[in-house]
């Protein structure tokens, strides 16, 4: 669509689609022509396309083999400068504004089909897995910020607080975009460099994406971290049946924190959202853990709770 003659503006759609495979919280990618790493994106087509979502749905399957189950509008992305991995290069390029969408999903094969694959959320920022402590990448990553702030207070009390730098910061595990964006602005990921014709930064152990669909994942990361406390999230990516062990893994793959066994439990007692099966797993290690199935809303009709993070062990 265009307006008097200026450039057009296209609207595109992408889905941040995480699922949990062997411990780790994983996004469904695909591949730019260049060959980065990319989510499953398409544009919307107001002659043919419905909806945003029904659009989202066909092209998602058409690019992955994966069908999408339940989707929420995550934002509305449409900073000047930003492409489509998949546009068509030339002078006539349109203005990019893309609607993201975040889905969650319990099941997700090995091979979801075609050129797709599960790529592990902490290959993109491993930054954000605090799980066994402070991440090594941190190292490298505090030095390169306190000499991108050189003396500067503002600055280095962003990087101080964003990255729990000194003793008397709290990590935040919410705040993945503000994070993700600090590193931009200081030139230390390979987009910003991509961005603005520069040098690329000293190699790091991250995986950059195409476009700009790595603010985009940490957007829904962010998201999604959040919403584990007021709504019961996590359970659209567990199968019907989990130990609570398993269920308390799943809650640290998706926070990138490693969790209280005890007060955990507590907290999943208290909230009410999961009932006992009766029925034992012997796929533990060790010995068998009672299965639990999640129940769901309120019986009353109010909102199912989230769950509680209860401090690091």
């Amino acid at each position: 669509m265009t307006q008097g003659g200026e450039q057009g503006v296209r609207i595109g759609l992408s889905a941040v689609v995480i699922a949990l495979r062997a411990g780790q919280a994983v996004v469904l990618t695909t591949h730019a022509a260049d060959g980065a790493p990319a989510l499953p994106f398409g544009p919307f087509d107001p002659a043919r396309d419905r909806t945003f979502e029904l659009a989202l749905r066909a092209f998602v399957t058409e690019q992955t083999g994966f069908p999408l189950g339940f989707v929420e509008q995550l934002y509305t992305f449409g900073d000047a400068g930003r492409a489509s991995p998949r546009a068509t290069p030339g002078p006539e390029r349109a203005r990019e504004v893309s609607v993201g969408y975040l889905a969650l999903t319990a099941d997700a094969p090995e091979a979801p089909g075609l050129d797709a694959a599960w790529t592990p959320v902490f290959d993109i920022f491993p930054w954000e897995d605090w799980r066994e402590g402070r991440p090594p990448v941190l190292n490298a990553l505090e030095t390169a910020l306190r000499a991108w702030a050189d003396g500067d207070a503002r600055r280095l009390g962003r990087a101080e607080t964003l990255f729990a730098l000194t003793l008397d910061r709290r990590w935040n595990e919410e705040r993945v975009l503000e994070r993700y964006e600090l590193l931009y602005e200081a030139g230390l990921v390979a987009e910003s460099a991509r961005d603005h014709d520069r040098a690329a930064p000293p190699s790091q152990p991250d995986l950059p994406m195409a476009s700009d669909h790595r603010r985009i994942v940490a957007t829904a990361l962010g998201r999604l971290r959040s919403k584990l406390k007021y709504r019961p999230v996590l359970f659209d990516l567990t199968p019907e049946t989990f130990t609570l062990s398993a269920l308390q893994a799943a809650a640290e793959a998706v926070a990138g924190l490693s969790l209280h066994k005890q007060n955990f439990r507590r907290g999943v007692e208290r909230a009410g959202l999961v009932q006992a099966t009766g029925v034992f797993s012997s796929d533990t290690g060790g010995r068998p853990a009672e299965l639990f199935r999640f129940i769901g809303a309120d019986p009353l009709g109010g909102p199912a709770p989230g769950l509680t993070l209860p401090g690091q062990r």
